[in-house]
């Protein structure tokens, strides 16, 4: 027997769950900006994510590592502003979190506090277990994120797909449980075979979102910019480019730079 989809008004942790046991696909985005979101949020998207991708796609770093606290804070308080429907979920940065668990809860603490964020992720699993219990420990809902985690770059020196190899596969398995059990609400799998992203999914109440891991799980995530063709280095097999927008804007700005010299802009009917 089908199921009714249920139209929320404002999507909630409890609102995601229901969507994976209703068999409604989530989609989520990112967003780092007030007017980016306030977009996002009118096309009704489920869950806008403040990633610490800021780092990539705003600052220029070639990693996600220098993005601090505050940064993410700032980013996070002007995502908020914007949206009416969209559970907003934030990045702990890197340093924030990892080994100190009074750490991890006093960062979320003031992501919470200080952005009016909807919930924060953490990358990783059994490794980071005390951190993400602490955290819960404040009412503060945690999303986990495994399988190619960026804040761990240096550590596997590539961005190729991980758990490929039987020994990490169990290992995803068994951190993608661990999460389940402490309370995460829901779960990110990054650059993880299908078929691999597909079992855990089925295994797991809560709802997992990929990114590159196949089509089998409760949701899919992409970085904005670089679905709508703003990036144009970034060339994945998982994303699909829905606007080329690198191009248009180009264009424009190009036109807008003819019209300025040439004298056609302004014209008389647009000035005082």
């Amino acid at each position: 027997m089908s199921i009714a989809k249920k139209e929320y008004k404002r999507v909630t942790v409890k609102s995601l769950i229901e969507m994976k046991a209703n068999k409604e696909k989530i989609s989520m985005l990112t967003a780092y900006d007030y007017t980016m979101a306030k977009i996002v949020d009118g096309a009704g998207i489920d869950v806008i994510l403040v990633g610490d991708s800021a780092s990539n796609v705003m600052a220029g770093h070639e990693t996600t590592l220098p993005i601090t606290l505050d940064q993410m804070i700032y980013h996070a308080s002007s995502v908020v502003r914007a949206i009416y429907r969209c559970l907003v979920v934030v990045d702990l940065p890197f340093g924030t979190y990892q080994g100190n668990s009074k750490n991890a809860l006093e960062s979320a603490i003031r992501i919470m506090k200080e952005s009016g964020g909807h919930a924060v992720k953490l990358e990783g699993g059994s490794e980071i277990s005390e951190s993400i219990s602490r955290i819960l420990t404040a009412g503060i809902p945690v999303m986990g994120h495994l399988g190619l985690t960026p804040q761990s770059i240096y550590k596997f020196g590539t961005y190729t797909v991980r758990a490929k190899e039987e020994e990490e596969a169990k290992k995803l398995k068994e951190d993608a449980k661990l999460l389940e059990e402490l309370g995460c609400f829901a779960l990110v799998l990054e650059k993880v075979p299908a078929k691999l992203a597909k079992e855990v999914a089925e295994s797991l109440t809560i709802p997992v979102i990929g990114i590159g891991a196949g089509n089998g799980v409760d949701g899919q995530v992409l970085v904005t910019h670089d679905m709508l063709g703003m990036t144009h280095e970034f060339n994945p097999r998982f994303l699909r480019r829905y606007l080329d927008l690198h191009t248009e804007m180009t264009n424009a700005f190009k036109q807008y730079s003819a019209d300025v010299k040439s004298l056609d802009f302004p014209n008389e009917n647009e000035q005082y």
